[in-house]
């Protein structure tokens, strides 16, 4: 299944690859932080058209098209281009994410990222790679030396659960705080040791599945800002080593109730 996975994740990262610094078209969503282009548009097609020839009976969660049920104990949840923002300005940070659930548990996941060309992926008690390097969080467990990463939503103006706020709190908590652009590319980070924490609100399915597992079998730890466990449609992610997870919640929780 890893193999069907990464095949679709590089059919539509060509796409994405062909298209990056073209004047291509694109539309607003629900503002306009929250954009779509043609590319979003003609990568997810790519991929649903390969499950539809693989794997037809598959059910379906996708960004741009929505749902297609099949009562199949499988879904593809599929994020075509995540950074898509970056991608219309120029900025080479996005990647295609597809991960592959059997009965609401996410068992496969590929992140391709795709200018770097560096696949991650990880399959349910077998461990994370970028391509064949087997990936392994950070020790680091001290926040104070702590590389972070967030990202904001496309609600940020109204601010919810004191995003602001709580950004502000990390950047005097930690050595520094960045924002890629990419949940997908963050949560592989965090994965790969680079950060050692991500926490972000307001995600969707196909922002965090095939992330949220590729962070665990690499050793991490994966939870809501109270430290309860998640699945793909939780409105809170705090994904980190494990061992600085503890202390971004005590941040976290200086701003109150959740």
């Amino acid at each position: 299944m890893i193999e069907k996975i990464l095949y679709a994740a590089k059919e539509a990262g060509e796409i994405i690859r062909e298209g990056f610094g073209k004047n291509v078209a694109f539309e607003y969503k629900t503002n306009k932080s929250d954009i779509v282009t043609e590319i979003d548009k003609k990568a997810e097609a790519a991929i649903i058209e390969f499950i539809s020839k693989e794997f037809s009976s598959h059910n379906i969660l996708a960004e741009e098209s929505g749902s297609t049920n099949n009562s199949s104990e499988y879904t593809w949840v599929i994020d075509p281009l995540d950074g898509t923002s970056n991608f219309k300005h120029g900025l080479p940070i996005f990647s295609v994410s597809i991960g592959v659930m059997k009965n609401g548990e996410t068992l496969w996941g590929v992140v391709y990222d795709v200018m770097r060309n560096v696949f991650y992926s990880a399959e349910k008690g077998a461990g994370s790679f970028a391509d064949d390097k087997k990936l392994s969080v950070a020790e680091n467990d001290d926040l104070s030396n702590s590389m972070l990463v967030t990202g904001f939503p496309y609600d940020i103006k109204e601010n919810p659960y004191n995003a602001i706020e709580r950004f502000n709190d990390f950047l005097v908590s930690s050595r520094a705080v960045r924002r890629l652009g990419s949940a997908a590319i963050d949560l592989c980070y965090v994965a790969s040791g680079v950060f050692d924490g991500f926490w972000e609100v307001h995600l969707h399915p196909w922002d965090v599945c095939a992330g949220k597992l590729i962070v665990e079998e690499a050793g991490g730890l994966v939870t809501d800002f109270e430290g309860n466990q998640i699945d793909i449609f939780s409105k809170q992610i705090l994904a980190t080593n494990g061992k600085v997870h503890s202390q971004m919640k005590e941040i976290l929780w200086r701003r109150g109730k959740m």
